[in-house]
């Protein structure tokens, strides 16, 4: 096989996928790794793919900062879905902790405004859409605003999280790596939603699909830290197939 159907089989392959590691690639073409390596910086080179620790993906796995105004604004069809399913995971009398994000507000919004549960969350955003829920006990977490989130971080924060055990954790992503886990853009929300998942038995992720494939600054957690995520069709199939052989479930809405 030629270098040039080596490259075209390489972008046949991302464009199906999403993603392409070299270790696969070097098996399904037979060559070496160090060959694929090469060939990957070539296409690199012509901005044709982007390069991340054995693996490639078609767009820039960096994702920046951005506001809950211009974030609730994307996508809002796909969060909406998968609100309305992980709703049915709140039972009655649960004390959870939601986190913060477009997607688990539109998550806490579902959320029957009858059901007598404990919500702990960081986010304010979320307080509110409780705020009317008279079964509905709210714990705030206090400390430094992060006003782009419309959350709380720091210090204060997390030392609150040590004083509550809660049986499941509605956590939204800014992304999701096969190689480098689940990351958000603020350093400090990293940190408290790993707190959050040390407070927890369930760990339940929901995060529309373009979140599949990139890296914020702050990691979260490994893959293996959690136990569901609920995310809507687009997902690419890699994923659903590496994250299910991980032993984590994976509901598409």
């Amino acid at each position: 096989m030629t270098i040039a159907e080596r490259h075209k089989y390489i972008l046949e392959e991302l464009n199906k996928s999403g993603f392409v590691s070299v270790a696969e690639l070097s098996k399904g073409l037979d060559v070496t790794m160090v060959t694929i390596r090469k060939d990957l910086k070539i296409l690199e080179d012509k901005g044709l793919l982007y390069r991340s620790h054995g693996s490639a993906t078609p767009v820039s796995p960096y994702v920046n900062d951005r506001s809950v105004n211009e974030k609730k604004l994307v996508h809002v069809e796909e969060k909406t879905k998968i609100a309305g399913l992980a709703k049915d995971l709140v039972d009655e009398d649960d004390a959870i902790i939601i986190g913060s994000g477009t997607t688990v507000v539109a998550f806490a919004q579902a959320i029957p405004k009858k059901r007598k549960l404990t919500v702990l969350t960081a986010a304010m955003n979320v307080t509110l859409a409780f705020i009317d829920a008279p079964e509905v006990e709210i714990v705030q977490l206090g400390g430094v605003v992060r006003k782009s989130s419309s959350s709380v971080v720091g210090h204060y924060a997390e030392e609150m999280l040590k004083q509550f055990a809660c049986s499941k954790l509605f956590l939204s992503v800014d992304g999701i790596s096969l190689d480098y886990g689940l990351t958000t853009s603020h350093m400090m929300e990293a940190h408290l939603n790993a707190q959050m998942i040390k407070a927890v038995q369930r760990t339940i992720v929901l995060a529309d699909s373009s979140k599949f494939g990139k890296k914020g600054f702050g990691k979260i957690c490994d893959l293996e830290d959690i136990d569901m995520i609920i995310t809507d069709a687009g997902i690419p199939e890699i994923y659903r197939e590496k994250l299910e052989e991980m032993g984590i479930e994976v509901r598409v809405v």
